[in-house]
């Protein structure tokens, strides 16, 4: 079995890598914090470039690919903190399999979509709901879609888009989808952690990149034990999380027995690991770290708005937990 990525998905990581780089600043992300604006791209450039419909299927004007092949398009996304979210796009994918003409709408951006999380009389605060028109929603054991209205709150990273939704307007999409949002769920997961990989992986670059040149007693930071002790502790764990996020993408694609567990290990241990990586960039920058002005907070917010996101690490290691001894006993 190969878990590595193919030569057309190095490609795509490449060519998201580029495009996020060229078009997505992180005062993008400080601006949307102090209500200056929107988070970049936006869903026009993510629609326009065909992000958005990355697993959505062909016959419904997406691309058709895998979940792997929308994760590594996130990890790039997730470096620079953009927004909205590709975890929207990859639930509401897998929601919207039962209708093809919301599913369309999705890949082709002409509908801003976002799904809620809790009761549609008052939801949970859910990613990317703040600029959005059309809701999908789980609502006594159905998958139902409106339009709503929306009460966006101070948010700790604004790039989430985060509010609470009531439902105004409700289309039953499909009875008795309770597996369906589970799957949904578990894919969110999996693209979230490929975005806080991303997020670690630059964070602890960030970090590196600062040790090696700020000098303190007339030596380098970075040549302090303590100082690469700290940074090597980060970089190992980001190189584990990414095993983890290839694994869980793959489940989803090729192994739906295996999702469940690979997916709560995902973000389980993203949640570890990007707030390691953003601490640490905090720590090794110093006073100036933690300062409003330094980049290093916008990832410090990310990660503590992420880790808390589809259930926090405590819920999903207790899944992993489960389903390990329940996978042992039957083994």
């Amino acid at each position: 079995m190969n878990f590595d990525l193919s030569d057309d998905q190095r490609a795509a990581a490449a060519g998201a890598r580029e495009f996020f780089t060229g078009s997505v600043p992180l005062s993008a992300a400080r601006a949307a914090l102090e209500g200056d604006g929107a988070p970049a791209p936006g869903r026009k450039a993510l629609a326009d470039i065909g992000f958005l419909g990355i697993t959505v299927p062909e016959s419904a004007g997406g691309a058709g690919g895998s979940v792997l092949d929308l994760a590594v398009v996130a990890e790039q996304g997730g470096a620079v903190l953009a927004g909205p979210s590709l975890v929207t796009a990859a639930r509401a994918a897998v929601l919207l399999e039962g209708a093809p003409d919301l599913a369309a709408q999705l890949a082709d951006g002409s509908a801003a979509i976002a799904v809620l999380d809790g009761p549609v009389t008052g939801s949970a605060p859910s990613v990317d709901a703040a600029d959005a028109t059309l809701f999908l929603a789980f609502d006594g054991g159905a998958l139902v879609a409106g339009e709503g209205e929306v009460v966006p709150g101070t948010p700790l990273d604004a790039t989430r888009g985060l509010a609470r939704v009531r439902l105004t307007s409700r289309r039953v999409l499909a009875e008795d989808a309770g597996a369906l949002w589970a799957r949904a769920r578990q894919v969110a997961a999996v693209v979230l952690a490929a975005e806080d990989l991303g997020a670690a992986d630059r964070a602890v670059l960030m970090g590196v990149d600062y040790a090696q040149q700020r000098e303190a007693f007339g030596r380098v930071i970075g040549s302090y034990q303590a100082v690469k002790h700290m940074l090597v502790d980060a970089w190992v764990g980001v190189d584990q999380l990414r095993s983890l996020v290839w694994w869980a993408a793959w489940a989803a694609d090729s192994a739906p027995d295996e999702l469940p567990l690979a997916a709560a290990a995902a973000k389980a241990y993203a949640a570890e690991v990007f707030e390691r990586a953003a601490e640490t960039v905090v720590q090794v920058h110093g006073g100036i770290g933690f300062t409003w002005e330094h980049d290093a907070h916008l990832y410090w917010r990310r990660a503590k708005t992420d880790r808390l996101l589809f259930g926090d690490a405590a819920e999903h290691l207790d899944a992993v937990a489960r389903l390990a001894v329940a996978g042992a006993l039957t083994s």
